[in-house]
């Protein structure tokens, strides 16, 4: 296996899972020119004699390495990418990691990305499909101090939220009625606003800024958009579609063993967080990689899911969720199919995830 650590696109910067520029990792303009100079298509990279070898795999990661990759760091680490025949090559990302051009001008084989980003890639013309997802639910929150007395999104009226402006929960949360009354300014990818002032909110994904708010002393409490029903999957596998049709084997194999490695890591990531460890170089603890990859676990794995159903998706989430993003006018009405966002066909059929 190769974990690679230098993070070819990132930007000096403190972990911070939700630093501007995460989720939507490239400008999609630039994208499909870089799409038209390069002819539009990509071919399998095979290096002769592959078939008898290891069969080499690249994986680009949206973001530094951090617990929501966790199972494919722990898949290499634990040797099950190798026992199916894989050599694979795990690139961190950063801010600005053009996920979806990597793929499919062929740099990477597979990504890892969020359901409403390839919902916005497919919009923007990338062949981009969708895998498998590791969390059922999405780890986005609105983090508040106990002490403002917010215990609910109906109660944020009379706060400043810091946001990600156009962000997709940002604008559900607007479509929903719960930013009336509520001051919005730029997210400034920390913590520390909460400190100064208990009537700031901000965004933040439950497996970091809670840990780090806690750390600096603050009791405070998330209030997850999954409850309120704005929950795409979150650290989904994806691939181009030109590899599903030229090679699905190796693409059966790859998801198989991508499942296998989530599983393996939510049942104990040892191996798995001492490679993020490893691979992360951008102020990474271990006591904040423990905590993340314990908080994984409840949206990898909610009740009654078992071990065997991590990494399933199913049809109805697809469709809700380009519903949704056209309700909010993230893209235009009949501009994306929902079934051409995922392929089912490479997950065991009797696992279809939750429902919502």
């Amino acid at each position: 296996m190769r974990l690679i650590a230098t993070d070819r696109f990132a930007m000096p910067n403190r972990w911070s899972p939700t630093a501007q520029g995460r989720s939507i990792a490239f400008g999609f303009a630039a994208f499909l020119a870089v799409l038209t100079m390069a002819g539009c298509s990509s071919k399998p990279q095979v290096t002769p004699g592959e078939s008898e070898a290891a069969k080499k795999v690249v994986v680009q990661l949206n973001w530094f390495a951090e617990a929501e990759h966790g199972g494919v760091y722990q898949a290499a680490a634990d040797g099950t990418y190798e026992k199916a025949g894989f050599e694979v090559e795990v690139r961190p990302g950063g801010a600005g990691t053009p996920v979806a051009a990597e793929v499919i001008l062929g740099r990477a084989d597979f990504a890892i990305t969020n359901a409403d980003d390839v919902v916005l890639f497919r919009a923007a013309g990338a062949d981009i499909v969708a895998l498998m997802s590791a969390m059922q639910n999405h780890p986005r929150c609105i983090l508040v101090r106990e002490e403002s007395g917010v215990k609910t999104l109906d109660d944020l009226k009379g706060m400043t939220l810091q946001r990600e402006e156009k962000r997709g929960f940002v604008e559900f949360l607007r479509m929903q009625g719960k930013l009336e009354g509520v001051k919005e300014v730029p997210y400034q990818g920390s913590v520390g606003a909460l400190a100064g002032d208990p009537k700031v909110a901000i965004q933040a994904y439950l497996f970091a800024e809670p840990y780090l708010a806690k750390g600096e002393g603050m009791q405070v409490r998330t209030l997850m958009l999954s409850d309120l029903g704005w929950n795409p999957y979150s650290s989904v596998l994806v691939t181009r579609g030109d590899l599903i049709r030229s090679d699905p084997e190796r693409v059966r194999d790859f998801v198989a063993a991508t499942r296998q490695g989530w599983q393996n890591y939510v049942t104990d990531p040892t191996l798995g967080n001492a490679a993020i460890l490893a691979a992360n170089r951008h102020g990474m603890t271990e006591d904040a990689l423990t905590y993340g990859s314990s908080e994984l676990v409840k949206l990898a794995m909610p009740e009654p899911m078992t071990v065997a159903e991590v990494g399933t998706m199913n049809a109805e989430r697809w469709q809700k969720l380009v519903t949704q993003m056209e309700e909010i006018e993230l893209i235009k009405p009949g501009s994306v199919r929902p079934e051409d966002c995922y392929d089912l066909s490479f997950i065991k059929s009797e696992s279809t995830g939750t429902p919502e």
